[in-house]
């Protein structure tokens, strides 16, 4: 397989002959006001520029989107996929969402078993504490199988809980990509994974390569990747951590 880590949470994933598209992200830096109740209220969203044109983002097979925040599926988003692209999400809400925004091809992960060979499994993730859930509401991850690739774990926006736990205990992935960032509000925890989570997925699948993204690109994400590979190497797992910048892509 090969990722490419484009901004954010967005991602290319080749796998097994299939181009896919993950949370697609596209507004121009700094056309999207801060998150409200954060930090860095001087910061307008997003940080940086996309490292690639959107046109070659979308030449890909599917598009699949986690949750339906605007960091992983914005009005530009919307605006340039085609219509007819076929997308995959969590539940009948955002299919019913994502419908209403004119595209024909909307999915549920729950119902859809592979995708041209590539056996699909939505997750269940956390996005925050149990009292923040209330706020941030419902976020999957995917788990993605074939018979002559790694097995693929992309988590999504979510911290450490025994949920990551149990699909890295029932999946065994050889590749694991966490949303790091420590995002957070100005009260109630961080809402997606911090330093010390992404240690945690290291511990629970020692041998797995795991893919720290989802940083330097908002205003509320407040782990830097230069702290994270600090902190990585003094725990002596920097060899088993991938921090990629935007648009650098690794092969598995």
């Amino acid at each position: 397989m090969k990722i490419t880590h484009i901004r954010n949470a967005t991602m290319l994933v080749e796998y097994a002959n299939h181009r896919f598209l993950i949370d697609p992200f596209f507004a121009d830096k700094g056309s999207m006001p801060p998150f409200e109740n954060t930090t860095n209220q001087h910061l307008n969203n997003p940080l940086v520029e996309l490292p690639i044109p959107v046109e070659e983002l979308l030449d890909v097979d599917a598009v699949f989107v986690t949750h339906l925040h605007p960091d992983h599926f914005d009005e530009a988003a919307k605006e340039k996929i085609p219509k007819d692209m076929p997308i995959y999400v969590q539940n009948e809400k955002d299919q019913a969402q994502v419908e209403g925004a004119g595209f024909t091809k909307v999915m549920c992960l729950d119902e859809v078993d592979t995708i041209g060979g590539v056996k699909v499994i939505r997750t269940e993730g956390q996005h925050g504490s149990e009292e923040m859930t209330s706020l941030t509401g419902s976020v999957s991850g995917i788990v993605f199988t074939y018979h002559n690739e790694k097995t693929l774990y992309i988590a999504g926006d979510t911290i450490w809980y025994d949920g990551v736990e149990e699909v890295i205990d029932t999946h065994r992935p050889e590749v694991i990509v966490v949303n790091a960032g420590a995002a957070q509000f100005l009260e109630g925890g961080p809402i997606t994974m911090t330093k010390e989570d992404v240690v945690r997925t290291h511990e629970e699948s020692p041998d797995a390569n795991i893919v720290a993204v989802h940083m330097e690109a908002l205003n509320h994400c407040l782990l830097t990747r230069r702290e994270l590979e600090d902190y990585v190497e003094a725990n002596a797992i920097a060899s088993k951590i991938a921090i990629p910048e935007n648009g650098e892509s690794m092969n598995y």
